[in-house]
């Protein structure tokens, strides 16, 4: 599938956090979400931009954001981090189909399907307001806090 463009409405997300807790997009609204997609928990690029989300969380949190992760990984796989913020489990991979991270991957000449590493700000309103459709993980939750100030800024004048 493909992913969803700025201004278009984000596909609705109904996902379990490592509780059982079904977390849905639709509950949301009138707040900014950032959504992001990583590939695999506890892994050295995973953990890193994780971290990074982390150590931004208060920022974060004082622009009114909620952040969201969503793994293939199994809601239990999630226990352990003990992050401030929700991690999803996406196991059967729809939420992750809707927004177009679901893709083949090509490692070492070896063909598999797995997450892209992929984030997207969703505005109050439910529509996707920006996306970073390549991450890098050193670095970017300061390239999303910017965005989400750019975007609100641009709200508020």
């Amino acid at each position: 599938m493909s992913t969803p463009n700025v201004g278009d409405l984000a596909p609705e997300v109904a996902l379990p956090d490592e509780t059982g807790m079904v977390h849905r997009l639709a509950d949301q609204r009138g707040r900014w979400t950032i959504l992001y997609f990583y590939p695999k928990d506890d892994t050295p690029g995973c953990t890193k931009q994780a971290c990074g989300i982390r150590d931004a969380y208060g920022e974060f949190q004082r622009a009114g954001a909620i952040v969201l992760g969503v793994s293939p990984d199994e809601e239990s796989s999630h226990v352990k981090f003990g992050l401030p913020f929700i991690l999803l489990a996406d196991e059967a991979h729809e939420v992750a189909d809707a927004y177009g991270t679901w893709v083949e991957k090509d490692n070492y000449g070896k063909k598999y399907w797995g997450t892209a590493r992929r984030t997207f700000l969703i505005d109050p309103d439910g529509r996707i307001a920006r996306t970073w459709p390549k991450v890098k993980p050193e670095g970017h939750a300061a390239e999303v806090l910017e965005a989400l100030d750019a975007e609100q800024a641009a709200r508020v004048g």
